[in-house]
């Protein structure tokens, strides 16, 4: 197929990479023994090595092949970014088993149908959430249970201090006992360096990880993504910042690690790449620009919230922020408002790029440096990769400029999801992977997205996309955030109601922004209803429920 993209290629970003038949352990063993005595990981203080990170993730796939993990049985990892996460996912992937990333902040319900439908028969996590693993094991085939805690990787200080400070968060101290069954991460990490456990993996063939995701019809179900899916997406992503020196480095982890995007573009991008990993448990905007100032990390991949959320802190100012030299935007959609100011606070440079889980994730960005950067696109797709858009009418290729589904091609692409061949048949046809998302390509091979096929709202027979609603309402100089969506009408069918945030101190009215999308947008797209909030629900790893508003909406019908 024509790429016209590949036309607007920097001459340092090769359009063809060579994959080796490795698998993501090789890449740590490599990187150990090349970079041993430089730091991969900085936590709160903590400092571990490349050799260190190496010879944990051993220790631990040997105890868990004594304690019965076989070769593809699934383990769960319920973790924040801490060196435990990072540990964990290689030590299982050394053991031969299969990563099942899982949300911390699951309830017991989630939890229980995530290690049902995954068959984890292991699952490691933090003393603190003890309780709610205690009662899914119950539920499930889970036989085994390690458990960390976030002192076990603190420095001296704090860990005589961390009782105090976790008394405050959780009242009622939770205290786990050592029994066959339950295992102390502390204990295992105790025990003398091991060698690496002797297990046939096929790097194209054989799963890394099963990442759970809505996907296109909001079900949850698990993504199989194999070694070479997760590493080909890695290599993609470092050859795309080639300014980005191999050993020199350091990345800021505040993207989770049990999400898909923080998991290629900062954990395993660091352990490729031999850079230093500097991690928070999560994303707090004072600790976060902080730490920027004091630790100076030159990569800082995020979510649009995160950026929206430091550009609004009052005294940003104070902070010395120029040290990050680039940082790719996902998740959702960026604001080109947001783009512009921080990359005036920063001197970096901040791109959107655009991905999905079951293409580990990404797919497309902008150029970092050469190349041109198209304001509103999501950039072209990355080597290897191909895309088009097809027609929502006639199911053909659309021609350029024409609105239709985005799919794509690549090495990165999942084999499937787990256990559910329906829902895979739906999306993956003949290597092409239907995206959901609705969108167009212009004539020289750059894509837009203007929504999700499901979001789009018909308004009188009109097409509506929340996004392009949005990116007006973010040119408001008192908004700082927004959800468009379309809520029942009796005479429209659907009308557009936004979710408006607005910045601190400031005040404004419906009537106010009313009148200032009237002389931006078509009166059909411009929001009937305005509903202001203090804060609009997000996923950890900052996206926007729409969801969630759209249910709040349909239990006021």
């Amino acid at each position: 197929m024509e790429k016209p993209w590949l036309t607007h290629y920097p001459r340092e970003i090769p359009h063809h990479l060579n994959y080796p038949d490795k698998t993501l352990p090789d890449y740590l063993r490599e990187t150990a023994a090349h970079f041993g005595g430089h730091e991969a990981i900085y936590f709160l203080g903590k400092t571990l090595t490349f050799r260190e990170v190496y010879e944990q993730a051993l220790i631990l796939a040997n105890y868990l092949q004594q304690i019965g993990l076989q070769k593809g049985d699934r383990v769960s990892i319920m973790l924040p970014n801490c060196p435990q996460a990072v540990i964990s996912y290689y030590g299982v992937l050394f053991a031969g088993g299969i990563v099942v990333q899982t949300n911390p902040l699951y309830t017991e319900h989630e939890l229980e149908y995530q290690l049902n439908d995954s068959g984890a028969t292991m699952l490691i996590t933090l003393d603190m959430l003890y309780p709610k693993a205690a009662k899914a094991k119950a539920k499930t085939n889970v036989k085994h249970l390690i458990i960390t805690s976030m002192k076990d990787y603190l420095p001296t200080v704090k860990k005589w201090l961390y009782p105090l400070m976790q008394r405050k968060q959780q009242p009622v101290m939770v205290k786990v006992e050592e029994r066959s069954d339950q295992h102390l991460f502390s204990k295992i990490m105790a025990q003398p360096n091991a060698t690496e456990p002797s297990v046939e993996i096929n790097s194209a063939e054989d799963i890394a990880l099963l990442q759970y995701t809505g996907g296109t019809t909001g079900v949850p179900k698990a993504a199989m993504l194999t070694h070479r899916n997760l590493i080909a997406n890695t290599l993609m992503c470092a050859h795309w910042m080639y300014r980005c020196d191999k050993g020199t480095e350091s990345i800021l982890g505040i993207l989770p690690f049990f999400h898909v995007y923080g998991m290629t573009t900062v954990m395993n991008l660091a352990i490729v790449q031999a850079y230093k990993m500097i991690l928070l448990p999560k994303f707090d905007v004072e600790a976060t620009l902080k730490t920027i100032e004091k630790l100076r990390p030159t990569m800082f991949p995020g979510a649009p919230t995160m950026y929206i959320a430091l550009l609004n802190h009052p005294d940003l100012a104070r902070y010395d922020l120029s040290s990050i030299k680039v940082c790719i935007s996902g998740s959702a959609p960026l604001p080109v408002e947001v783009q512009e100011k921080f990359e005036k606070v920063t001197s970096g440079k901040l791109i959107e790029g655009y991905g999905l889980t079951e293409a580990s994730p990404v797919t497309h960005s902008n150029f970092v440096w050469d190349g041109e950067r198209v304001k509103g696109s999501i950039g072209v797709p990355w080597p290897d990769t191909e895309a088009k858009i097809i027609s929502l009418e006639t199911g053909e290729e659309a021609k350029a400029n024409e609105i239709g589904e985005l799919v794509v091609r690549g090495p990165q692409v999942m084999k499937g999801y787990w256990n559910q061949p329906h829902e895979t048949e739906n999306v993956l046809r003949d290597g092409w992977l239907y995206t959901g998302d609705v969108g167009y390509m212009d004539e020289r091979g750059y894509f837009y997205i203007v929504d999700r096929k499901k979001d789009m709202i018909i308004a009188s027979g009109y097409n509506i996309y929340p996004r392009e609603v949005e990116e007006v309402l973010y040119q408001h100089p008192k908004v700082q955030e927004v959800v468009v969506v379309g809520v029942p009408d009796e005479y429209r069918g659907e009308t557009v109601k936004a979710f408006v945030v607005l910045k601190q101190g400031q005040q404004c009215t419906a009537e106010e922004l009313d009148q200032f999308m009237r002389s931006r947008l078509a009166a059909y797209k411009v929001p009937r209803i305005y509903e202001f909030r203090t804060e609009i629900p997000k996923t950890a790893v900052g996206k926007i429920l729409r969801r969630a508003l759209l249910g709040e909406e349909r239990k006021k019908e």
